[in-house]
């Protein structure tokens, strides 16, 4: 089961709960569970592991721990991820385990901003390879990470349809990961504050056997996170668990009951 944790904000003068609930679990067709997440506010991040022996734990972990620290220092920002990443690369190549050259990490989440003086707030999603965020908004599921794989990128040019994609050979290569190569940093998005969104944060585990409509259904059946990370775990396994599947929701709800939007400003 589970559980849902929450911390209050406030923003434009607005308290605003956070709540969030994440789950892992190794699937029906795999030996081990390579995922790691990491859900402690202000962080909220998916690691999808991979590579030969333990490698992809390894540096799913490790990618983990790092960014934990991260937390625990009092400062989340680019900055001080893409240094945390840069100790988890060089974590990853000095582990006695890591024998595989192709070790590294997917690395998916957002983060909660708001700058010293309290002025502005706004989430930040960041992305390195295949996992993904999602976002629940006015009833409607929009991906905002983008993909980054090779079969992503036929798509972008134009060469492979997104239902074409389902079933490609090279559906499960990535272009990008933490430790495989040199870090290159990830991909940042800037999202506002409103009350009523909701995230989904997952491994490839969880959309290789629910579609955005099934994600989309299990958030409109379940209004606790934990309940709803329940119900599409539960869904995914029974589709088939061919992967590790890992997901966090959060989601942000007005204290005041009130509807009216919220602007970009926090205190």
């Amino acid at each position: 089961m589970a559980e849902t944790k929450t911390h209050r904000i406030t923003v434009a003068q607005r308290p605003l709960l956070l709540s969030w609930s994440g789950i892992t679990d190794q699937g029906r067709r795999r030996e081990t569970n390579q995922d790691a997440f990491l859900a402690d506010y202000p962080l909220f991040i998916v690691a999808d592991g991979m590579g030969g022996h333990a490698g992809g734990e390894i540096a799913s972990q490790s990618t983990v721990a790092r960014l934990q620290a991260v937390v625990s220092s009092g400062k989340v920002d680019g900055p001080s991820i893409e240094n945390a990443l840069e100790l988890a690369v060089g974590d990853i190549a000095d582990h006695p385990e890591t024998t595989d050259e192709g070790t590294g990490t997917t690395l998916t989440g957002v983060y909660f901003d708001a700058d010293a003086d309290g002025d502005e707030s706004h989430w930040i999603a960041l992305n390195i390879g295949d996992s993904r965020v999602y976002l629940l908004r006015d009833d409607r599921l929009v991906q905002i990470t983008t993909d980054h794989s090779v079969v992503q990128e036929l798509i972008t040019a134009g060469k492979l349809s997104p239902e074409e994609a389902e079933g490609h050979p090279y559906s499960n290569v990535i272009t990008r990961a933490v430790g495989a190569s040199e870090l290159t940093a990830p991909d940042y998005v800037s999202i506002d504050v409103r009350a009523g969104d909701r995230f989904v944060i997952c491994s490839d585990g969880l959309t290789k056997e629910l579609t955005d409509y099934g994600i989309q259904h299990f958030l409109r059946e379940h209004e606790d996170p934990g309940a709803a990370a329940d119900a599409m775990l539960a869904a995914a396994l029974e589709n088939g668990g061919r992967d590790n599947v890992t997901l966090i929701i959060v989601q942000v709800t007005a204290e005041d009951n009130s509807s009216s939007p919220i602007e970009n400003t926090a205190e």
